[in-house]
């Protein structure tokens, strides 16, 4: 019989620092886990928030994309959970030399870079061009309001040099790329 998924979460945590390699793990699906994941960041379980964070740090590091749907995998089982928009929110900025750093609300840091770039999608309604970042591994976080105002005031503004003529253009440069921030 298989251990609980909790006992082996905690194996993994202590064998893996940062992320356990959950793309290599592919376990049949054990069925869909009452967990949602909504779009103000929350982690709702079975109608209740989990309010241990490092109990949702560590559920986000074992979490999986596939096509369209989101898992919580082991090396033995394969959870289905439901994510409103994307696993996590970008809630703090900050920039070392020429280089944006950006933090989750799971605690990963990433730089805003070639390899996590920053990508406008529609969110809300109505829906609006939204900054998100490639977090890892086909898993996104959207910008908090707080970091999108943050990020507003490092952009440099700029002339569209395409039609559509908006009236301007905001780019961010990181690590030697520029990232479209909006136009307005």
């Amino acid at each position: 019989m298989a251990e609980p998924l909790f006992q082996q979460l905690e194996k993994l945590q202590q064998e893996f620092r940062g992320h356990p390699p959950v793309a290599s793990w592919n376990p049949d699906l054990c069925g869909d886990m009452d967990l949602v994941i909504l779009s103000d960041g929350r982690w709702i379980h079975e109608g209740t928030e989990i309010q241990r964070h490092a109990l949702v740090v560590l559920f986000a590091s074992i979490l999986k994309r596939e096509g369209r749907h989101y898992y919580l995998v082991t090396p033995v089982e394969k959870w289905r959970i439901r994510v409103e928009d994307v696993p996590f929110l970008i809630t703090q900025a900050a920039r070392d030399g020429e280089q944006i750093l950006l933090t989750t609300n799971t605690g990963d840091v990433i730089p805003l870079d070639n390899f996590h770039p920053l990508l406008l999608k529609p969110f809300g309604d109505p829906p609006l061009p939204i900054p998100y970042v490639e977090v890892r591994a086909g898993l996104q976080g959207r910008m908090s309001r707080d970091v999108y105002y943050q990020l507003i005031d490092w952009a440099e503004p700029r002339q569209p040099q395409e039609p559509p003529a908006r009236l301007c253009q905001l780019w961010l440069k990181s690590n030697g790329e520029e990232f479209l921030l909006g136009e307005y």
